[in-house]
């Protein structure tokens, strides 16, 4: 299965224009409500925390082997435009194929969410540590501009539609099915003549094999697709046939 490390603004400094904190406190909401749909998309995940900097959290997930490198943030107009931009930027690094092609996808996605979908963007850059710092390809989001107040509200009131979009658009770059959440359930695995079952990276019968679920073993179940669930087992979240689990 893929894994991220996710690193929500870090920024508790910059105020929302509405008065509903800060940007570190919105972009949190939004990795917390990215958790389930990351769940049942089998997309493991690594978060940074509030008391930690850009600069750490690049240090950090530089010491795991990550696939991806997400930053989330919102955006603020420089002195004496303050309130006067809006708009969506995702930014990657020049000589990333990687990350260029996700910002590309995290940008169609988002014109289909936002109200401006002309002021959506990718941009490239050398200047920014979470873009240039991660070994892992890496997009930083500017996800409207905090001192926007159509923009705050937007964030603010959108915030489980721009958790979609985003888990949608890692499937898109991993190619996997998105898979919306369902209420977690809880299994056991029932297979003929007591044999493991198999935990798949893709819920396919081709699917490459992550490990195997011995019979009668209890395991997670968060979303399904096409007769195969998503399920964690132990510390790994993968794909298995449902025919084989009892819900």
């Amino acid at each position: 299965m893929p894994t991220i490390y996710i690193s929500p603004s870090t920024q508790e400094y910059n105020p929302y224009v509405t008065g509903n904190g800060s940007e570190e406190y919105q972009m949190n909401l939004l990795a917390d409500a990215m958790e389930p749909y990351l769940y049942s998309n089998a997309i493991g995940f690594t978060r940074n925390r509030p008391d930690m900097t850009a600069a750490s959290s690049v240090r950090q997930a530089n010491q795991g082997n990550y696939d991806f490198y997400l930053a989330l943030h919102s955006n603020a107009s420089g002195t004496g435009s303050e309130g006067k931009n809006r708009g969506i930027i995702a930014f990657y690094y020049p000589t990333s194929t990687k990350g260029k092609e996700a910002a590309e996808i995290f940008a169609a996605n988002f014109r289909d969410i936002y109200p401006l979908p002309d002021q959506v963007s990718t941009r490239s850059t050398t200047s920014l540590i979470e873009v240039k710092g991660p070994k892992a390809p890496a997009v930083l989001l500017e996800i409207g501009y905090h001192d926007n107040y159509s923009d705050a509200v937007w964030v603010e009131n959108n915030l489980d539609l721009i958790a979609q979009s985003i888990v949608r658009s890692l499937t898109e770059l991993f190619g996997l099915p998105f898979i919306y959440p369902q209420t977690v359930r809880y299994g056991a695995v029932n297979t003929p003549g007591g044999g493991s079952l198999k935990l798949r990276a893709y819920p396919s019968a081709q699917g490459a094999v992550i490990s195997e679920i011995p019979d009668g073993s209890s395991v997670e179940v968060y979303g399904e697709y096409q007769g195969w669930y998503t399920v964690r087992y132990g510390n790994e979240t993968g794909y298995a046939d449902g025919a084989y689990i009892a819900l």
